[in-house]
């Protein structure tokens, strides 16, 4: 386990997904629609850049309150959002009345084989329980030259802290990088907060549940945010907060896949 930046163990973690961000839903909706507030408005450009034109049908799984949705949805596509919290999906349609939202958990979607141009998971996959499976499933539901965007907090970010303020302090990781570990944090600011519920996985781990799935990457970024964020971002500048990748599904599944490392 590999608690971490103030992140402690809950019983690894304790709930699972689907209950801790029905807990969540009403304080996510507020932190992520309040302009400005979250790093989504400072990454998201660089997201949207992987993201090829819209086709047939795009697909979010973890959709949330639905922000990616309807910023898809202003670029042309034609969504469906998926979210495991009933009051997340709810909220996201009331929001969007042009767009269809389910729940359903992504290691099980509710769709046949081949259905989707381009399925995107922004900050979703290291959320899931059961991240190999989730990426089967998406790799089932594409079709065969379909693309996966993914968004994740970096493995790097996720394994280690800075050791104090300013441009010089030293980033440490104590412990291991390697292995799953859960991870529970909860941010306060301009009297709104949230806890995000996680797990941490080295980069290799997302790299083998990819390649397991038939995906092959085309695209790997490691976006800083943007020249105007605020100086709480200043240390992203220096170690990256997130990856962002696009990958098209290239084959069938190679074999069975493998747990956490």
């Amino acid at each position: 386990m590999r608690p971490h930046d103030g992140r402690s163990p809950s019983s690894e973690l304790g709930v699972n997904a689907a209950q801790h961000w029905e807990t969540e839903a009403k304080r996510w909706m507020a932190w992520a629609r309040a302009a400005g507030h979250d790093a989504y408005w400072y990454y998201r450009d660089a997201f949207f850049a992987l993201v090829p034109p819209p086709r047939r049908v795009t697909l979010e799984i973890g959709c949330g309150e639905g922000r990616v949705c309807r910023d898809l949805v202003a670029r042309g596509h034609r969504v469906i959002g998926l979210d495991i919290s009933p009051t997340l999906a709810a909220l996201a349609a009331h929001a969007d009345r042009a767009s269809r939202y389910l729940v359903a958990d992504g290691a099980t979607l509710p769709f046949r084989s081949g259905a989707f141009d381009l399925v995107v998971a922004y900050n979703s996959l290291m959320d899931v329980d059961d991240m190999p499976a989730v990426v089967l499933e998406m790799a089932r539901v594409l079709r065969p030259d379909g693309r996966l965007c993914v968004c994740i907090t970096h493995p790097l970010k996720d394994a280690g802290r800075f050791a104090g303020r300013g441009p010089n302090a030293a980033f440490v990781i104590e412990g291991s990088y390697f292995g799953r570990g859960p991870a529970m944090l909860t941010f306060e600011r301009n009297g709104l907060s949230v806890t995000f519920r996680s797990w941490c996985h080295p980069l290799t781990d997302y790299a083998r549940a990819l390649e397991e799935a038939g995906f092959l990457i085309e695209t790997l970024r490691e976006p800083q945010p943007l020249l105007d964020a605020p100086a709480r971002f200043d240390d992203e500048r220096r170690i990256p907060m997130f990856l962002m990748l696009r990958a098209v599904r290239s084959g069938p599944p190679r074999g069975a896949r493998h747990g956490a490392s």
